[in-house]
């Protein structure tokens, strides 16, 4: 791969919407298939269990390492977190890395039902907790309470989901990778800049930074419908609403607030706003987008295709997993 682009890899189950949830599967093995490294293999609100999907991929896949997240540490203890990983990296015989956030009010709460409080401290905590874990063969705490671990720490790394300060000074301190979702070159650019200033700050070597992305070659009406419901369910996610509202789209994230449907959502986003998030169009675009992102510091687009009118998403997959695309 070309130092002008970043590594691409691909998403799994990321976000709630229309789609089969068993086409999970299918991509995951597509993606296999077409020889990407790297599967980020998410929750999906309350369809998937990130755990069990990932078992279930390493069972019709045969080399590709996962990422299991990010997973929310209001939900989620370190000690359920590792013991998890790492019975799917057994179970796989892959390369399995975990991802953390704080996730948001609508899925801890809405979903869950369990309180979200002081989410930066937990992140903080949690992080730290596993960090340690994942470098220690031997966890000392099991032991003083006579426990020992069975079965080796995952070997994937860890990463955290960031996109606040407090939550970017996080992963300065402990993380192999930062996470942002949804965001535009620019966006990175200063995310990447506060990244490196943490890490500055923590006396570390910066994490590498990567970012989920919805991706469509070739698009048609359908793909841009997907694609606009997966931005429709961040219009009241805090942070997001104001990233939506700067960049011209004030309106729906007003219609979101108001408790507007998904369908209505889409209506009232326009196609440009997949273009400010997201990698579409013709492959050359595509590939000018990429460099883009890449140029503002991104080490990694996980790509999340549009699969409505892209069965499986070959196409687009299949052009970006090419030796002759970035």
């Amino acid at each position: 791969m070309s130092r002008d682009m970043p590594r691409f890899s691909v998403v799994v189950a990321g976000r709630e919407d229309d789609r089969p949830p068993t086409e999970a599967l299918a991509v995951a093995r597509l993606a296999d298939q077409l020889g990407y490294r790297h599967l980020w293999v998410g929750e999906s609100g309350p369809t998937w269990d990130g755990f069990a999907l990932a078992t279930a991929i390493g069972q019709v896949t045969n080399q590709i390492a996962m990422t299991i997240g990010p997973l929310p540490v209001s939900l989620r203890d370190p000690a359920t977190i590792i013991r998890a990983a790492a019975s799917v990296a057994v179970l796989s015989a892959r390369p399995i890395g975990i991802a953390v956030g704080t996730s948001s009010t609508r899925i801890v709460e809405g979903i869950h039902d369990r309180p979200r409080t002081r989410p930066a401290t937990v992140l903080a905590e949690t992080s730290q907790v596993l960090a340690r874990s994942l470098h220690e063969s031997d966890d000392q705490e099991l032991r003083a309470h006579g426990f020992r671990r069975r079965l080796p720490p995952p070997d994937g790394g860890l990463t955290v989901a960031a996109f606040g300060e407090r939550a970017i000074a996080v992963a300065a301190r402990y993380a192999d990778w930062m996470l942002l979702d949804l965001v535009s070159p620019e966006q990175v650019a200063g995310l990447r800049c506060k990244l490196d200033a943490a890490a500055r700050a923590a006396g570390t070597r910066p994490p590498r930074l990567a970012a989920w992305l919805p991706v469509a070659v070739d698009p048609d009406e359908g793909a841009y419908t997907q694609i606009l419901g997966s931005i429709a369910g961040y219009l009241t996610v805090r942070g997001y609403a104001d990233m939506f509202t700067q960049a011209g789209y004030g309106h729906a994230v007003h219609l979101a607030h108001t408790g507007a449907d998904r369908d209505q959502l889409i209506q009232a986003l326009p196609q440009e706003a997949a273009h400010d998030v997201g990698l579409v169009g013709d492959l050359t675009t595509v590939r000018a987008r990429s460099q883009a992102y890449h140029q503002a510091g991104l080490d990694e687009i996980a790509i999340l295709p549009a699969t409505r009118s892209d069965h499986h998403g070959q196409r687009t997959l299949g052009a970006l997993a090419s030796p002759h695309a970035p």
